[in-house]
C-alpha cells in the first residue's frame, strides 16, 4: 500500500450486496492506492458465501496472493446500514440488476463514489433515473463508473486503432440494414467455470425481470463499443444521433436437470413459472437489435447457449469500411482465440496493406511486437501472448482506470456521461421493442 498518500485519497472499498462474481474480480489483484481492509454489507446467504469463497481463493493462491482483510456486516438492511456507517469511500456493486440503480443513487447521495458492474439499468423507465444519478455524481464531485472491461481486450483496442485510420479503413459504408456497417455477435454460456472452478448461478440469474435479457445485460458491452470505436472521445446525444429500428428476442431451453446442475437447486422457482412448460424452462436471454448511429447501420446479436464447446465465450465484431473490413473473430482454426483481420477491398488491396504496415510500425511504441502477416487475401494482426491477459484480468485494468479518476474526478472524460445514457437507451429500447413484438 502507498504509505505516503493522504488518507482521504486512499480508496477504501465497500462491497454492497455482492450477487455476481464480478464483485470479487474487482479484488483479484491488489493495487497501490487501495486499502487492504474492505467492508462488506450483505444479507447472510449463498450470494455472500460465494463472494467470500472467491476472495479466500485470491488470498490463498500460490502465485501473487492477495491479502485482503474483510469487515463483514450481515444484515437484511445492508444498504441502510452501509449508508449510516460509511466505512469507506467507494461502493462496489455487481448483480441484482433491476434494483441496482437505487443502490447507486443512495450511495452517491451519501457522498460515496461508485464502481459498478453492468448493467446499471434494464428498463426504459429507469433511463431518467440514470440521468439524475450521473448529474448527482457531477454535482458532488464524485466518480460513478461503469465496469466496461471489453475496452481493454487487445483485439478490440487494436480494432479501434485501425478503424480510425482512413488510409486503412476509409469511412463506414453507407447505411444498409441488409449489410450493416457494424455487426457484432456475443455468445455467452450458462454453464461455465470461473477462476478454475464451476460457477454456480443463483436461481434469480434466470429471472429476466430481475437480471435483464441478453441485450440489457452482457449486450451493454457491445453497445458501448460501437461509439467508442467509431467516434472515439466524442459525445453521443441519443435523442439526435441514434434511431433504434427493431428488437427481437428468443429463448434458450433449459431442462430441469440442467437447472439443478447450474444452480444446485431442484425445481424451478415460482417467478419463472410463466416460462416453464413441463420440465423445460424457456430462458429469454437472446436478443437482436438494429439501429442507426450518426449514419452508421448497426446490428448486434447477444446469445446465451448452454455450454461452450471450447470452454470460452465468443466475440465476433466486424466494421465494414469503404476500403476494408476490420474484423475480430474466434474460430476453431485459431483455437478459439480472438484474432484480428483486415480484409481490403479488391481495388485497395496494395494501398491498404502498405498503410496497415505503416500503422503497425507507429504502434510499436505502445504495443511492441505487434506485427502484420498475410493470410490469403486477408491481413492478420499478430498479437504477442503478453497482451492476451484474459477477461478476469480486465477487471484489474478497469479498477486501475477508476483509481486515476478517483484521484482527479475532473479527469473523467466529458463524453462518458452522455455516452452512458446513449448506451442504456439502446439496450433498454431494443429489449422493449422485442417484448412488444
Amino acid at each position: 500500500m502507498v504509505e505516503h498518500m493522504e488518507d482521504h485519497r486512499l480508496v477504501k472499498l465497500i462491497t454492497l450486496d455482492p450477487a455476481h462474481f464480478h464483485a470479487a474480480l474487482a479484488q483479484k489483484q491488489m493495487l497501490s492506492g487501495i486499502s487492504p481492509r474492505v467492508a462488506i454489507y450483505a444479507p447472510l446467504g449463498p450470494d455472500l458465501l460465494a463472494h467470500l469463497k472467491l476472495i479466500e481463493q485470491f488470498n490463498n493462491r500460490a502465485e501473487n496472493p492477495t491479502h485482503w482483510e474483510l469487515d463483514i456486516h450481515c444484515s437484511p438492511h445492508s444498504l441502510e446500514e452501509m449508508v449510516a456507517a460509511r466505512p469507506g469511500n467507494v461502493v462496489v456493486l455487481a448483480g441484482r440488476n433491476r434494483i441496482k440503480i437505487g443502490k447507486i443513487k443512495a450511495s452517491l447521495e451519501a457522498g460515496l463514489n461508485v464502481l459498478s458492474d453492468k448493467p446499471w439499468i434494464i428498463r426504459s423507465e429507469d433511463l431518467e433515473v440514470l440521468n439524475h444519478v450521473l448529474a448527482l455524481a457531477d454535482e458532488k464531485g464524485l466518480v460513478a463508473y461503469d465496469m466496461m472491461t471489453e475496452r481493454h481486450e487487445i483485439t478490440t483496442v487494436l480494432q479501434r486503432e485501425l478503424v480510425n485510420d482512413p488510409a486503412i479503413f476509409g469511412t463506414i459504408i453507407p447505411a444498409d440494414r441488409g449489410r450493416p456497417g457494424v455487426f457484432m455477435e456475443s455468445v455467452h454460456h450458462v454453464l461455465k467455470t470461473v477462476n478454475g472452478a464451476p460457477n454456480l448461478r443463483p436461481p434469480f440469474f434466470f429471472d429476466v425481470l430481475d437480471e435483464g435479457e441478453g441485450l440489457t445485460d452482457v449486450g451493454t458491452h457491445l453497445v458501448d463499443l460501437v461509439p467508442w470505436t467509431l467516434f472515439p472521445n466524442q459525445a453521443i446525444d441519443y435523442r439526435k444521433d441514434i434511431q433504434v429500428q427493431s428488437g427481437k428476442r428468443w429463448a434458450t431451453p433449459v431442462s430441469a436437470a440442467q437447472f439443478k446442475q447450474v444452480t444446485g437447486t431442484a425445481g424451478f422457482p415460482t417467478e419463472l413459472s410463466p416460462y416453464v412448460h413441463g420440465d423445460v424452462f424457456d430462458y429469454y436471454c437472446n436478443n437482436q437489435v438494429d439501429y442507426n448511429i450518426r449514419g452508421a447501420q448497426v446490428q448486434l446479436k447477444v446469445l446465451w447457449n448452454w455450454e461452450s464447446p471450447a470452454g470460452v465465450d465468443f466475440h465476433h465484431a466486424v466494421y465494414r469500411g469503404t476500403k476494408s473490413s476490420v474484423e475480430v473473430r474466434q474460430t476453431g482454426k485459431d483455437k478459439f482465440r480472438p484474432e484480428l483481420f483486415v480484409s481490403p477491398d479488391g481495388e485497395h488491396q496494395s494501398a491498404v496493406a502498405e498503410a496497415l504496415r505503416a500503422r503497425v510500425d507507429r504502434l510499436q511504441g505502445r504495443f511492441p511486437g505487434v506485427a502484420v502477416e498475410a493470410a490469403g487475401e486477408e491481413l492478420h494482426i499478430v498479437i504477442p501472448d503478453r497482451y492476451r491477459v484474459g477477461h478476469e484480468a480486465h477487471f484489474g485494468q478497469v479498477v486501475a482506470e477508476f483509481l486515476n479518476y478517483f484521484q482527479s474526478p475532473k479527469s473523467l472524460p466529458s463524453w462518458e456521461r452522455p455516452n452512458m445514457l446513449a448506451k442504456y437507451y439502446v439496450t433498454t429500447t431494443g429489449v422493449q421493442m422485442a417484448q412488444r413484438g
